[in-house]
């Protein structure tokens, strides 16, 4: 029972602390930051609109998912998995989107060459073409048409298009009582758009033209009409219209004609019974379109759009009876039963337009559960025709209870036929649906994970799963010990897909294996095939410093080096296969040739012992080797020489090494790579022809055998060999010479490795010992400069490679295109893969994945511990396995290219609202809600390896939980929860909290012996020695903390803490201490000091607290009101934080003496406050429910501590010191833990930057409603001011523009006043590290955009000079530290 209420008594109570503790000290008077830098490391997951066309080539269709602020291209493969291509930041809001199809009518220019494009409405106003640039790999703008001011209004163009099949003419729409027609240009030169007219027309029209589209537009679609007899076709536009005061919709029909530029009502279609709600053409129709209402679909026939009429009705309330739930193994995907009585999404969207004027803007509906659309009749929420069928046309269309079906369209002599399929699935309604080439089916559900089927002949069969872990409601950083950054715990989802997400940045990679730490000293690791042309490794090579062991590939790593030849008392400096089971090995006295024996591998030798011969050099000792196709090279030191080196066979059992030809070099080599593949054999090319100077290579590399050097020079040098008399010769050279900002060479730049590659057009990459990755291009496409592309000048190929000598004009200089350090220890280049187009794992203090498709040098971090040696290893059980080598041990990894997001996901139920973690336990408490049970919220104790629920406590039938937080009662923690016990709305629409009742719940958690009940707790078990006598010994060897509950080596045993395993021993449980039912929900919670708490109810807080440490006897002690609903609070030592939803943060100081709360400053503007947290005692960072967050700060700090009662006027205003508009609404903002900066920093402060992200404790970490993580990192004055003067270049130049037209600084500063400092965009600044060296000028060179003449100040910025070096180093810092 908790103890009476008391909140404003003087009376001295018994307390362990009578006054406030002091606060930290502050090494400057300013407390938190005011110049900060957002960036976005996990971009937004849910997919609003899909687009299927042929962006990258005309034989390359893909798929583009808009999702609101970003466009992803992506692809599925013939195993049904979504591969990501590309993801842009838009800097701007898509509305909605379509794709203009190729045809040979429109852009046979050189820019298109037959690619779509993409038609892009956003909240710039403007109708946005977008093309796929090939050479910058994302979409860039064609052309902007200005279509109204910026922002939202429902009154102005850009709300809804459409495109016609021929994709010669456009629809645009408000959302209400206006639309526009466009026509496209089929010439090849001049703008997209050749005519536009607006309806009613742009001066206002006549009264019939505004009472024709008066009311609100659900629908549009044209409809087709053969025109081959007549060039002055006049497009037809259905649109399903809601008349103002209406309940029922029409379908108008308007017909364009062109050439006397007018628009008309042709004809209007209405029939009583269900509420139509979308139109659909049927594809190469001529006239027919499916319209689709509630409980019904019409095949309606437009052929003569004077007279619609209804050809086909199909009840969707009598559809073939569903097929039985299907369960799948997929840890990422589990199907359910869709609710019938569930709100669909689409139609409910549509219906609350009706009363649109009415909630417009009014922020309080964003807490209502609406009941608007609640339907008893099925209808169609989403719908596909499928690709490339003109002859029956097949539709699939999805219900709102989640059932599959598909239409076909048979066209006879007698008419048209529909015929309607059996249910093809069973599963949660989508709001997007897309038919794929391949038979493949894409659905896009609200809220969960999307879909990839396969259709059968009656059936979808379950492919894959497509991420969507929005929205986070909440999370909860914890530090990641191994991998030295944080992960995230996030709330994600909803009922019935409500799921735990673990989220950490980077690429993701499933931890396999783990060995002990035994393997002290290695100094290389290779993988070796048995064959050329096999699929999959052989061997891995490990070499030690006096010592070398080979295993064999499989699913038993055993040691087979005895049997394959390699000499074990040896450090291995290189090794590979030089031909079909012929292995090298390379080490500082000789080089070992070895055919295995059978023992090793099934294709080896049929005898005993393996067979081996040697070369050794002349008096000297090799330092360095590489092993390619019949070609051996290595290098020595003193003297400096380069030999090249041959197999010849001597019997049939017998192979020799010897020596080609010996180069004496006048520089010492640093490093040695030899391609895999021969140069001359190019991969096809997705891209578009007008590339190909791009693709053009030098014609001798396809002469001979090619290889790469770095030498002490420093330089990294091409080279080509020929057995014809020519020899070795330098086919280009790339001279390493780096300079800092002060004119200085930066030292350390040696080639530590350098690579090939041939993605489009040929360059070399090469790694320095100082931690720096450099890029080098050959000239664009010269006579000169020797290059030749095969594919399209075939004809002219034998004239070029007669040029050789003197006239070759060799070696050419290569052109360094890019430098970024993405370390201070050397980097090693290890491809995935013998392709030369493959990805390269880049190691240094970190592992990077550099994608070579980019331009520029493009590189994201793997979600890894820093390594020293990296291998891929292909075997049949792990096609994509990672071998890399860390503190003593070897990890055994694989590269998920099917998650498309590092977040691991475990299904969970209900709707998880809220998670702590619980450092004692080792375990997460989360709180759900929305349960198929007899109560609908718990709170539950989750294993954050396994996501096993391990105990829970349930709330009463029709309780909801609200908040929860840990709370310390003396030497323990409790756990306060707060609770709703009424249903409906929290708060009003004016913003004050409804008549409502909740709880506050104590609970415990207690740490109990468990000896009947089965649940899995936590205890000790060491690893077995058995286990460590081989590296990978029975594959499930040592296991780690992170080992993935989903990998190929898991079981349910395998769950562990370094060692420490769940067991059934004992159990931690929660116990019920006491609740009280208070005058309101209790949305917020709060530890207050070190034994007290704060709590809300309604418009109320309330200071409590434990007398006597008695978690049983709870009292409150004071209360505090504000005007409107309390949402979040928060503490800092002494000092509280109220937001509410509409006053803002407040803030309160507590006087435990007289136990009264004193309202202190407050918030300058209103403000809908959904998350907030207190960075000191005088700084709050706040995100509001329109999608910005802001800090504010006060502006006298002296009254922090003070124990008088002469307060500042409550009227004090905060100041707001620096804000950002994300354009995604953050529910949950927390404190970062771990943020690193770049080892560097001590070479950096020598270019004049000093240090910016030196302390976690004013980062700021933001989960959104779309799925995405922000992060606010701290940044100098210093440094900001430098960075603003590149964002503000980049936000206008050509190349890093934001692509839908927006003006960047007017959409980061919207919703806050414009004399606002803004936080930096990250995203628009990480543009800069993918442009070349040049590019990166021209950006620099660009002139400081003018002042806009609707800001307060109309003075000209003035930033310091930019140097290119300091911002490409600045920007790294912020590249590694955030990325």
């Amino acid at each position: 029972m908790a103890a009476p209420e008391d909140e404003s008594s003087a009376q001295s109570q018994s307390s362990p602390a009578t006054a406030a503790p002091t606060p930290p000290p502050s090494s400057s008077p300013s407390s938190a930051g005011d110049h900060y830098l957002a960036k976005c490391i996990l971009r937004p997951s849910v997919v609003l609109q899909v687009a299927y066309g042929y962006f990258r080539s005309p034989s390359s269709r893909d798929i583009v998912f808009g999702k609101e602020t970003c466009i992803e291209l992506v692809v599925i493969g013939e195993d049904g998995i979504v591969e990501s291509v590309c993801e842009q930041y838009v800097f701007g809001t898509i509305k909605d989107l379509a794709v203009i199809p190729q045809s040979s009518k429109l852009y046979s220019n050189s820019l298109q060459m037959g690619k779509d494009l993409l038609a892009v409405l956003s909240d710039s106003g403007k109708l946005s073409f977008l093309s796929f640039s090939n050479e910058m790999h994302r979409f860039s703008p064609i052309q902007h048409v200005q279509l109204s001011t910026p922002g939202n209004s429902r009154i102005q163009l850009g709300r809804m298009l459409t495109i016609d099949s021929s994709g010669l003419f456009l629809a645009v729409s408000a959302y209400h009582d206006r639309f526009a027609l466009f026509s496209l240009s089929t010439s090849s030169m001049g703008d997209i758009i050749h005519q536009r007219i607006s309806y009613p027309s742009e001066d206002g029209g006549n009264g019939s033209s505004i009472q024709a589209i008066s009311g609100t537009i659900w629908s549009m679609c044209f409809i087709s009409k053969d025109f081959n007899e007549s060039k002055e076709y006049a497009p037809i536009l259905a649109i399903v219209i809601n008349r103002k005061g209406s309940l029922m919709n029409e379908l108008a029909l308007f017909r364009w004609n062109v050439k006397e530029e007018s628009i008309c009502l042709i004809s209007e279609y209405v029939e009583t019974g269900a509420l139509a709600h979308s139109i659909v053409e049927v594809p190469h129709s001529s006239g027919f379109a499916f319209l689709f209402r509630i409980g019904d679909v019409l095949l309606m026939d437009l052929r003569d759009p004077q007279n619609p009429c209804c050809l086909f009705r199909t009840s969707l309330d009598f559809v073939p009876a569903s097929l039985m739930e299907e369960h799948f193994v997929e840890e990422s995907c589990r199907v359910q039963d869709g609710d019938d009585e569930g709100c669909n999404v689409v139609v409910c969207a549509l219906l609350e337009l009706r009363d649109h004027e009415v909630r417009d803007h009014d922020p309080m509906f964003i807490d209502t559960e609406s009941d608007i659309g609640k339907l008893s009749s099925k209808n169609v929420s989403s719908w596909t025709w499928e690709p490339e069928n003109n002859h029956n046309p097949r539709m699939i269309i999805c219900l709102d209870n989640g059932d599959f079906f598909m239409f076909e369209l048979i066209y006879e002599d007698d008419g048209v036929k529909v015929n309607l399929s059996e249910c093809l699935y069973k599963g949660l309604p989508c709001k997007d649906i897309l038919w794929i080439e391949g038979g493949f089916l894409a659905t896009f559900a609200e809220m969960a994970d999307g879909t990839v089927f396969k259709l059968g002949t009656e059936k979808l069969h379950w492919m894959s799963s497509i991420q969507n872990i929005a929205p986070i409601l909440d999370f909860s950083v914890m530090d990641d010990q191994n991998e030295k950054r944080d992960q995230i715990f996030a709330c994600c989802g909803v009922t019935p897909e409500g799921s735990l997400r673990i989220i950490r940045s980077g690429i993701n990679v499933e931890k396999l294996l783990k060995t002990a730490p035994v393997y002290q000293g290695i100094t290389g690791t290779w993988t070796v095939k048995m064959k050329l042309t096999d699929v999959y490794h052989s061997f891995l090579v490990l070499s030690f410093v006096e010592e070398t062991r080979v295993l064999s590939v499989g699913l038993s790593f055993k040691d087979v080096t005895d049997s394959v030849g390699f000499q074990s008392d040896v450090c291995t400096f290189a090794c590979g296969l030089v031909a079909d089971g012929l292995l090298v090995q390379i080490h500082q006295d000789a080089i070992r040739l070895c055919m295995p024996t059978m023992d090793a591998h099934s294709d080896g030798i049929p005898v005993s012992s393996p067979f081996f011969s040697s070369w050794f050099p002349e008096n000297v000792s090799i330092s360095l080797g590489a092993v390619g196709q019949n070609l051996i090279v290595v290098s020595t030191s003193n003297p400096c020489f380069l030999s090249i080196l041959g197999v010849k066979s001597v019997s049939s059992q017998c192979c020799e090494i010897y020596e080609i030809q010996r180069v004496t070099l006048q520089y010492e080599v640093s490093c040695i790579s030899v391609p895999q593949k021969h140069i001359g054999k190019k991969r096809s090319r997705d891209s578009s022809p007008d590339n190909f100077c791009k693709a053009a290579i030098p014609s001798a590399m396809e002469q001979g055998y090619t290889f790469l050097i770095g030498t002490h020079k420093p330089s990294v040098e091409v080279l080509s060999f020929t057995e014809d008399g020519v020899g070795v010769r330098v086919l280009a050279s790339g001279l390493v010479s780096l300079t800092n900002t002060m004119g200085t060479v930066i030292s350390g730049c040696i080639p530590q490795d350098v690579r090939l590659v041939l993605v489009d057009q040929l360059y070399v990459l090469s790694g320095l010992r100082n931690g720096m990755l450099l890029r080098f291009e050959w000239a664009p496409f010269s006579n000169s400069s020797g290059l030749n592309c095969p594919d399209y000048f075939s004809h002219c190929k034998e004239e070029m490679d007669t040029v050789v000598g003197k006239k070759d004009n060799l070696p050419v200089n290569l052109l360094l295109i890019a430098t970024r350090r993405i370390g201070i220890t050397p980097v090693f280049l290890v491809p995935f893969s013998d392709s030369l187009d493959s990805d390269i794992i880049a190691l240094s203090d970190r592992p990077w994945l550099l994608q070579t498709a980019r331009q520029s040098l493009s590189y994201t971090s793997i979600s890894f511990q820093p390594s020293t040696h990296a291998t891929p290893v292909c075997s049949f059980e792990c096609p994509q396995g990672i071998l890399f080598v860390s503190e003593n041990c070897l990890h055994l990894v694989e590269m998920v290219h099917s998650k498309r997001r590092n977040a691991q996901k475990f299904q969970l139920g209900g709707t998880p609202r809220k998670v702590i973690y619980h450092s004692e336990s080792k375990l997460l408490i989360v709180m759900r809600t929305d349960l198929y049970d007899t109560c609908t919220s718990d709170i539950c104790c989750v294993d954050p390896l396994s996501g096993s629920v391990l105990s829970s406590y349930k709330l009463k039938p029709g309780e909801t939980g609200k908040s929860m937080e840990l709370v310390r009662v003396g030497n323990e923690h409790v756990l306060v929860v707060g609770t709703s016990l009424s249903s409906g709305p929290a708060i009003l629409p004016s913003g004050e909290a409804e008549s409502t009742k909740g709880r506050v719940i104590i609970l415990c958690l207690e740490h109990t012996q468990n000896s009947d009940s089965g649940s899995m707790t936590i205890c000790s078990k060491a690893c077995s020695s058995s286990q460590r006598t081989s590296p990978f010994h029975d594959v499930v060897g040592y296991t780690t903390e992170n080992l993935s509950s989903s990998s190929l080596c898991s079981s349910p045993d395998d769950y562990s803490y370094d060692g420490i395993k769940l067991d059934e021993a004992e159990t931690w449980q929660l116990r019920l201490a006491s609740s009280t039912t208070w005058p309101g929900m209790v949305l917020a919670i709060c530890p207050y000091l070190d034994h007290y708490f704060l709590a809300s109810a309604g418009n109320a807080f309330y200071v409590c607290g434990f007398p006597n440490d008695s978690p049983e006897r709870m009292k409150r002690f004071a209360v505090g009101r504000t005007r409107f609903m309390i949402t979040s609070l928060r503490t800092y030592f002494t000092r509280i934080v109220v937001g509410d939803c509409r006053d803002g943060v407040l803030f309160y100081s507590y006087h435990e003496e007289s136990k009264k709360l004193h309202q202190i400053y407050c918030d300058p503007a209103q403000r809908l406050v959904a998350d907030c947290f207190l960075m000191d005692a005088n700084s709050v960072a706040v995100s509001d429910r329109k999608g910005s967050i802001a800090i504010l700060s006060c502006k006298d700090h002296s009254d922090f501590g003070m124990k008088h009662l002469e307060y500042s006027s409550p009227e004090s205003n905060l100041n707001l010191n620096c804000a950002y508009y994300m354009g995604e609404i953050a529910m949950s903002i927390k404190k970062g833990c771990n943020i690193y900066k770049l080892p560097a920093d001590d070479v950096l402060r020598s270019y004049g930057l000093s240090k910016s992200i030196d302390t976690a404790d004013d980062t700021i970490i933001a989960g959104t409603l779309l799925g995405s993580i922000f992060v606010f990192a701290p940044i100098s004055s210093e440094e900001y001011e430098l960075l603003e003067g590149v964002q503000a270049k980049l936000g206008i130049h050509p190349l890093t523009a934001p692509v839908l037209g927006n003006d960047h600084n007017e959409f980061r500063g919207r919703e806050n006043p414009s004399q606002a400092r803004k936080i930096l965009d990250g995203d628009m600044l990480a543009q800069f590290l993918e442009l070349t060296n040049r590019q990166q000028e021209s950006v620099l060179s660009t002139p400081q955009p003018s002042p806009s003449t609707s800001k307060a100040s109309s003075k000209q910025r003035s930033f310091p000079p930019l140097m290119l070096h300091q911002v490409v180093q600045l920007l790294e810092r912020v590249h590694y530290a955030l990325h």
